[in-house]
């Protein structure tokens, strides 16, 4: 249905909206195209561990670069099978449900630390139950002389690349990218989620299924640094994070632990270089 913004027909990524537009005193009606927006939930040998807010698209790489990302298993080998299914028909808004059946060992754990997630478009940690919860002390990034293989033109050459793998935001304007880049700076996976953190979720579960080497390329994201999405790639070791926009204090505390180089406000021309090796 055109107008009807939980249009669960499809998960294309984006539903199209009747609007009206003014500009310079005019109004126009026409139709928008609009990111969608969709409540995941991740249930972990059948006990539900979050819910977030995301496209949904690629939601068995989302699904693993989550549990991977966040702790929840240490390697795709730990996960066992991985079932998705959409729920439109008699429901107040379509959903989907990803099942995933992980090692006794990995299970246990989660059992042991678990916490209620209730994920948002943008959110980071919330829902942990205390300060002592927050994962502050990353993984050593490895150094496999990846910096040092880096072409000096790698940055501006993902900048310029980053738009042409950008599809969804072209057609709504609203969705963050992340995108996995070689020593060259090019461009060879990219995702776009309404979340920044479901978008790099994405890209890790897809190099960790494809058996991609983590330490061998870098992470440009159309974003702001945050700490959760350093930390997150750092668990899987990638030796680089370079975002469009500004970092946080805590992004580049993190970063500087993890040995990771952070650059951002990165463009063709122009970048800062923030952590890394500290």
């Amino acid at each position: 249905m055109l107008n009807d913004p939980l249009d669960g027909l499809d998960e294309r990524g984006v539903i199209e909206q009747k609007v009206r537009r003014h500009r310079d005193g005019a109004m126009e009606a026409t139709v928008d195209q609009v990111g969608q927006e969709w409540p995941v939930a991740l249930v972990f040998n059948g006990i539900s561990h979050a819910v977030m807010m995301c496209t949904p698209r690629e939601l068995e790489a989302f699904a693993v670069g989550f549990a991977i990302s966040e702790g929840i298993v240490e390697r795709g080998s730990d996960i066992r099978d991985i079932e998705v299914a959409f729920h439109r028909d008699g429901v107040a808004m379509p959903y989907a449900q990803v099942e995933l059946t992980i090692v006794q060992q990995a299970f246990v754990a989660l059992k042991d630390r678990r916490r209620a997630l209730a994920g948002r478009t943008g959110c980071g940690v919330c829902g942990i139950e205390s300060i002592d919860l927050l994962d502050l002390a990353p993984e050593q990034v490895p150094n496999t002389g990846f910096l040092e293989r880096l072409s000096p033109d790698a940055i501006a050459r993902a900048a310029h690349e980053l738009p042409s793998h950008q599809s969804l935001t072209r057609m709504t304007g609203g969705l963050h990218a992340a995108a996995w880049c070689d020593a060259e700076g090019a461009i060879s996976l990219a995702f776009e989620d309404v979340g920044r953190h479901n978008a790099l979720d994405k890209l890790i579960g897809r190099l960790v299924l494809d058996r991609v080497d983590a330490t061998n390329g870098f992470v440009f994201l159309s974003s702001r640094a945050s700490y959760e999405l350093v930390r997150k790639a750092a668990r899987v070791g990638i030796p680089m994070v370079a975002t469009i926009s500004a970092p946080s204090s805590l992004a580049i505390a993190i970063a500087r632990q993890a040995g990771i180089r952070l650059v951002s406000f990165c463009r063709e021309t122009s970048y800062v270089e923030y952590g890394g090796g500290a």
